[in-house]
Order: structure tokens, then C-alpha cells, then sequence
């Protein structure tokens, strides 16, 4: 790796202050925080401001704000982002880490598509696949999914859906759905217990893009006899882990 330029990680460093906070500044808040010398700060506020990358508050003399160039910048990170790519990538950090089945799953309509797996290293029957279509509510990406939806959206398409089982312990019953997503809602993330495979358990937490919409999910699968309380408290944590990781590389700010 080469030398870092103190120069350029100094202007970063402005940059990334504008981040926090109400996203105004002034040039001696970025000297106290920065720890800067008050002409390094004025050199660094004047070329980015000439560079479009700060501009002046109108309202507030003496402040500023991002500019128009960062906008720029992030669009056209967004406009080359794979949701798929990144997706699997995550996946498969979090697949490392716990040697179990992990997918990324969007939602259509009442179904849900794996746009990425990657399996377990131990052999587990799996009934998913990438690019294969499964009911969202036998399913905890699904639920996860269905319970971001607004009341109206969620009514209008569960309105003449049939609620089809895949296995015994699937919710086949409109208001036991309802019942279950509420929950979801409370806890943030979600979970189902064989009700798409009788020999697989499941976690799942959602994913966000730049703009805090869900547009997908994250889960990890595990054979039920290596369920158990302690591991789902385990592996819940590591979705949550994964599925903020991934949204923060779609432009989601996550709070730490």
C-alpha cells in the first residue's frame, strides 16, 4: 500500500464531520473537533467549497454545509450498485463466520426471491435456491419483508391470497399472519421454525438502502438439530451484524 496523503485524509476528515449532527458546520467547530490549525482549516474550507464539495449556509453566516458534488459522487455510487453482488459477498462473510446456509431474498407480490445463497458446510436439504420463488409468509425472510409493509399495502395483497402451507407448521390463517408480522414489527427481526422445510429453522433482519426503504432481507438457516435457544440468540445477532453491513454498502447510515 502507498504512502496516505495528510493532506487529502484531512479534507476526508472535514467531509466526514458534515455526517453527524444537523449537517452544518462552521470553520471553527471543524478546527476544535479536527484538532487543526486554524489556517489549515480555512485552506481546506476554501478549496472544497471551490470545489463544490462545501457551500456556504445561506441562512446561517460563517456556516456550511455538503455540496452538490457529494450528491454527485453518492448518486453514482448507488446507480452502480448489485444488490445481488453485494448481497453475496455479505452472505458469504456471515456463512464464514457460522458455517450454516445464508440467503438475501427481495419481495414480490406474496412470494419472496433468493437473489443470493450460500450454503452450509455441512450437507443440510435445502428447498431454496437462488433465483427460486417461495411463499413469503412460510418463511422468515418473507415475513421479515411483509411486516415493513404499510397497513394498506399488506391488506390490499393479502386481499383474495391463499394462504398455502408448505409444511405442518406453516401460518395458513390471515389473522395468525397479522399476529406474527405485528410481532416482527416490535422485535425487528424475524424467525420461523420449519414452516418452509420440517428440518430447518431460520433467522432473518431486514436490509435497508440509502433512502431507510427495506429491499430485502437477510437470513441464516440452520437444521433443527443444531437449533437451540442459545444459537438462535447467536444467529440472530449475526444476521442483524450481516444485514446492516449490507445495508450500509447500499448508502444506509446505521446508528452505532
Amino acid at each position: 500500500m502507498g504512502r496516505l496523503v495528510p493532506a487529502v485524509t484531512r479534507a476526508f476528515d472535514v467531509l466526514e464531520l458534515f455526517l453527524e449532527g444537523d449537517g452544518t458546520l462552521s470553520a471553527p467547530e471543524i478546527t476544535r473537533r479536527l484538532q487543526l490549525p486554524r489556517t489549515t482549516t480555512h485552506e481546506l474550507v476554501t478549496t472544497l467549497t471551490a470545489r463544490n464539495y462545501l457551500v456556504p449556509v445561506p441562512e446561517q453566516p460563517g456556516r456550511y454545509r455538503l455540496g452538490v458534488r457529494t450528491y454527485q459522487l453518492g448518486s453514482r455510487y448507488a446507480e452502480q450498485l448489485d444488490l445481488a453482488a453485494e448481497g453475496h459477498q455479505v452472505a458469504r462473510d456471515v456463512a464464514d463466520t457460522c458455517g450454516e446456509t445464508v440467503h438475501v431474498a427481495v419481495l414480490e407480490a406474496m412470494d419472496v426471491i433468493y437473489i443470493a445463497k450460500v450454503d452450509s458446510t455441512h450437507a443440510v436439504r435445502m428447498v431454496s435456491a437462488a433465483g427460486r420463488r417461495l411463499p413469503a409468509h412460510c418463511t422468515a425472510v418473507g415475513k421479515m419483508l411483509l411486516a415493513t409493509l404499510p397497513e394498506a399495502e399488506l391488506d390490499e395483497r393479502l386481499d383474495g391470497y391463499e394462504l398455502t402451507g408448505m409444511t405442518p407448521r406453516s401460518i395458513t390463517a390471515p389473522d395468525a399472519l397479522r399476529a406474527a408480522l405485528a410481532e416482527i414489527r416490535i422485535l425487528g427481526v424475524a424467525g420461523e421454525q420449519q414452516e418452509s422445510n420440517p428440518d430447518v429453522s431460520c433467522v432473518a433482519a431486514p436490509v435497508r438502502d440509502r433512502t431507510g426503504r427495506v429491499v430485502a432481507a437477510l437470513s441464516v438457516s440452520v437444521p433443527v438439530h443444531r437449533w437451540s435457544e442459545g444459537r438462535e440468540n447467536e444467529l440472530t445477532a449475526l444476521a442483524v451484524k450481516g444485514a446492516n453491513e449490507l445495508s450500509e454498502r447500499l448508502g444506509h447510515r446505521i446508528a452505532h
